[in-house]
């Protein structure tokens, strides 16, 4: 059993380290992909607070298809160019919304979320997947989650 309970308090550097060193112990040895997207996507669920959705969105012919994630049910094809998740794929940038009603072009899986932070995961520079939170207080994520969560993401490239 995998037991792994970070202090959300301490610095986020810290916080994401411990997050990130959870996650490449989690996947060690596990080839497939999906398996190990979906521990990971427990794994953020459990650790980060304040979240209503943690998950992947993967690239599959072109556009974003809804890959292992915790939380309520969400939209399964994302174009790319659309919404937070589809202009952080196209761009190969994150992307961190304070207030998710204001970013242009919104897809509101959960009416409930009101700020979001979607990092892409490259793999030999192309973007393969996006990491996408979603939570129900406004300006929930910041800097410091955005650089924890591209670490994570470069961390466990090539495991998913």
């Amino acid at each position: 059993m995998f037991d792994f309970q970070p202090d959300p308090a301490q610095p986020k550097a810290d916080f994401y380290r411990e997050v990130t060193q959870a996650a490449v112990a989690l996947t060690e040895g596990e080839p497939d992909g999906v398996a190990n997207m979906a521990n990971i996507a427990a794994l953020l669920w459990q650790a980060m607070p304040d979240l209503n959705w943690a998950g992947f969105y993967r690239m599959v012919d072109g556009g974003l298809l809804l890959g292992p994630f915790v939380g309520r049910p969400a939209c399964i094809r994302i174009p790319l160019g659309q919404g937070v998740c589809g202009t952080a794929a196209q761009s190969g940038e994150s992307q961190c919304v304070a207030d998710v009603h204001a970013f242009p072009g919104h897809i509101a899986c959960d009416a409930a979320s009101r700020s979001e932070l979607v990092v892409p995961v490259k793999r030999g520079g192309e973007v393969i997947a996006v990491l996408d939170f979603d939570s129900p207080s406004p300006a929930r994520f910041d800097e410091g989650d955005q650089a924890g969560i591209e670490a994570l993401a470069e961390a466990i490239a090539a495991r998913i």
